[in-house]
């Protein structure tokens, strides 16, 4: 079985990610109140990976793996859950919190600009897109790790500014290194932004 289809089992998951969870979201953390957050949409939610910040929350959560969504939901029976390809997802309502927590390095150009599209019409006018992402590295682990995981599309940080500035009025932009043991392991950035006018 191959290390794509074996990460595809929620438990195989959530103890690959585990260790780096909470350090992902320490940006998030830091900049941003979340006993309040409004109505959130978490795109790319894996098997539930950041709803447990959210509970309380007006909260949906989407990722194209239905197994992963059965985890979810089994995890948290009070949120809902979709199972949906992110590129072609159209919620009716907004959302004051829209996150995305390292998809889009799954996703090629075409499909990167299909999802933020979709976030920047889904956002509500004073809300903001949260996104962390996988920034391309020079260095050997760091490297090797990005390949490992199932994303082809890890960007250097420029282009990833362009991505997301092309939708959203940039807030913040910080790239940062989680690690394990004092070894620096994944090399990202949080972006923060706001709505653009069309």
């Amino acid at each position: 079985m191959s290390l794509t289809r074996i990460l595809e089992v929620p438990f195989v998951y959530r103890a690959w990610q585990g260790p780096f969870a909470a350090k992902k979201m320490s940006p998030i953390m830091r900049h941003n109140d979340l006993s309040r957050p409004g109505r959130v949409l978490d795109i790319g939610c894996g098997p539930g990976t950041n709803a447990r910040y959210f509970q309380g929350a007006d909260y949906v959560g989407v990722d194209f793996n239905p197994e992963y969504i059965r985890n979810a939901q089994a995890r948290y029976p009070g949120m809902k859950f979709v199972a949906a390809d992110a590129t072609r997802y159209e919620p009716a309502e907004r959302f004051d919190f829209i996150l995305l927590n390292s998809l889009l390095h799954h996703l090629d150009d075409v499909q990167v600009a299909a999802v933020l599209s979709t976030a920047r019409s889904k956002l509500a006018p004073n809300g903001h897109v949260h996104i962390i992402e996988l920034l391309t590295s020079r260095r050997a682990l760091p490297g090797a790790l990005a390949r490992m995981d199932r994303g082809k599309h890890a960007r250097p940080l420029g282009r990833w500014k362009e991505l997301f500035t092309h939708h959203f009025v940039e807030e913040l932009n910080e790239p940062f290194t989680v690690g394990l043991a004092g070894i620096s392991m994944w090399e990202l950035v949080y972006f923060k932004g706001g709505s653009k006018a069309n």
